[in-house]
């Protein structure tokens, strides 16, 4: 059983290991195509909550964002591996984070192209975030090693 859960996190944690990775080798000085594609979604998205919620959000450069992207990925998908609720947890965060951004089918007629496009990858970004949660209940819900302690010999005498 325990190598079998090594490699189901080995291939789950891959996911997000090898994104990081090819995002961190385009990165370039401005953050590169991830950057790119990010901006249009990213304006849209804090026009959302600047009018849902009342709040300017303020200006950060996209190229910290995609910064923190590839951190959290990396970092998070090797914890993992290991079978750490932390890495775990930055998986979490960063899919919280991403998801609602960059797979934004809500800003698109249901019968348009890129909506389909987009609901899936959303929903597949969901089974991610699920899997995640499962594992977090299944960590948590596993009791710790006790120490034994050994009962009393009755004495017979």
């Amino acid at each position: 059983m325990g190598f079998t859960s090594f490699l189901g996190r080995v291939l789950f944690a891959s996911v997000f290991i090898l994104s990081a990775w090819q995002e961190f080798n385009e990165f370039g000085t401005d953050g590169g195509p991830a950057a790119k594609v990010l901006r249009p979604k990213y304006d849209v998205f804090t026009g959302h909550v600047s009018s849902q919620i009342g709040v300017q959000v303020p200006e950060i450069e996209l190229k910290h964002i995609v910064a923190a992207a590839i951190s959290l990925k990396g970092i998070g998908g090797i914890l993992f591996i290991f079978g750490s609720s932390f890495g775990a947890y930055l998986l979490l965060l960063h899919q919280l984070l991403a998801t609602p951004i960059l797979y934004d089918f809500y800003n698109y007629d249901t019968n348009k192209k890129e909506f389909g496009l987009l609901f899936v990858k959303f929903t597949q970004s969901l089974a991610l975030l699920g899997a995640l949660f499962f594992f977090l209940g299944m960590k948590n819900s596993v009791p710790k090693r006790q120490l034994k302690k050994k009962a009393p010999k009755t004495k017979t005498g």
